[in-house]
């Protein structure tokens, strides 16, 4: 590669100039009247050696940064010059610094002038109804303009949520004109960070954050999470029903007169659990036990968890054990695991927290599983225990 390779050229300093639009410089300029032009570019020139060796090439990199500058495309940088006396060659005028001189420079090279005046456009709009959003429009103007065709919709919602605060409304009943429930569905990210700036404090709810908790987060009402059961014994059908899925709060009002209530993670496991005198399974619950923590009743059962012989089963197991102290866990102990040596597998990612509420035993085969004392990352997964092995667990429940 020649010198003239390390010096700028004309696609350099453009390049430049984009980088500052890309990352919304020159539109969060425009929107706080701040002082950005004149922008000077980096400009990479031959050095005194350079110039006195490579001369050809310079006077080549000298025409073409003059061909690519505003005084011959009308728009872009212009060259401020500098007048060197070279032993060899006499005064020679060479490009000192190159500078963008004003937005409309910046905006006609680009040609980036239309969305500039899109942006101001929306911009004043936004700011004439939520002034409080000038500070987030000003750190991300480029997530406004990349979202202009949305835009007045985005702010009509934005409007809704400011006149129903806290409406406990599912997201599907918001009515607002030339917006639908999936257009809301699809910007919730976009739609919280906006509204976690529009609405008052009252009306967030801290302790719901990201997009899976929106509804919580700003007073709408989500979609109510179910917990489904089994009925094991036919004498407590509710109506002849004896596979069931219902709210936490109605679960909670059932107070279903059995003994023994067991709770499993596996959806199939659940469905092929046997039948169980006085018995029901709870199933597919997985981390989300906190639905069960309003079901008084279940602290006056015998319960018994099911889980994986892994980390997370037995982090789920003491999980479960800071709401029902008395659980206890179901085929999850030494014996088992090493019965089904076989069917082991690897625990791709080990669960993060140190469990306090495991008991002896279990705490010493979740520590050799920590360890690797048994083989690396072992698991056995509850759906690869053998079901005769379940059936007589059971029994001895049962008796």
């Amino acid at each position: 590669m020649t010198a003239a390779g390390d010096w700028t050229t004309p696609a350099d300093a453009r390049a430049e100039l984009e980088r500052y639009w890309s990352r919304g410089d020159i539109l969060a300029a425009a929107l706080q009247n701040d002082s950005l032009f004149p922008l000077s570019l980096r400009l990479r020139r031959p050095n005194v050696r350079q110039l006195s060796e490579h001369f050809d090439e310079v006077r080549r990199w000298i025409r073409e940064l003059e061909e690519g500058s505003k005084a011959n495309l009308g728009a872009g940088y212009v060259i401020d010059w500098e007048d060197l006396n070279l032993r060899q060659l006499g005064r020679n005028r060479v490009p000192r610094a190159i500078a963008v001189p004003t937005e409309d420079d910046a905006l006609r090279w680009l040609g980036k002038r239309r969305q500039m005046d899109r942006f101001k456009e929306l911009a004043a709009r936004t700011l004439e109804i939520f002034p409080v959003l000038f500070e987030w429009i000003s750190q991300r103007p480029r997530k406004l303009l990349d979202h202009a065709d949305d835009w007045s919709r985005i702010v009509s919602v934005l409007e809704w949520f400011r006149d129903h605060p806290s409406s406990r409304r599912y997201l599907r009943q918001i009515d607002v004109a030339e917006v639908d429930t999936k257009f809301i569905e699809d910007h919730k990210g976009l739609l919280g960070e906006l509204l976690d700036r529009v609405l008052a404090a009252e009306f967030l709810d801290p302790a719901s954050v990201g997009v899976r908790n929106f509804e919580q987060r700003y007073g709408l009402t989500s979609k109510p999470s179910l917990i489904r059961f089994r009925i094991l014994d036919a004498r407590f059908r509710i109506h002849s029903m004896s596979d069931i899925a219902t709210p936490p709060a109605q679960f909670a009002e059932l107070r279903l007169p059995v003994e023994r209530v067991f709770i499993t993670e596996n959806e199939v496991n659940g469905l092929a659990f046997p039948e169980t005198p006085s018995s029901i399974v709870i199933f597919g619950l997985g981390y989300g036990l906190q639905r069960l923590a309003e079901v008084t009743w279940l602290r006056e059962r015998d319960v018994h968890y099911w889980g994986d012989i892994d980390t997370h089963g037995f982090a789920i197991l003491d999980q479960l054990r800071a709401r029902l102290p008395h659980a206890r866990s179901l085929l999850m102990d030494r014996e088992t695991l090493l019965a089904h040596r076989r069917f082991w597998v690897t625990e791709p990612q080990r669960a993060d927290c140190v469990p306090a509420r495991l008991h002896e035993l279990e705490l010493a085969l979740y520590d050799d599983l920590v360890g690797d004392r048994l083989g690396k990352s072992v698991r056995l997964e509850q759906e690869r225990v053998g079901f005769g092995r379940l059936e007589n667990a059971l029994r001895a429940c049962a008796t």
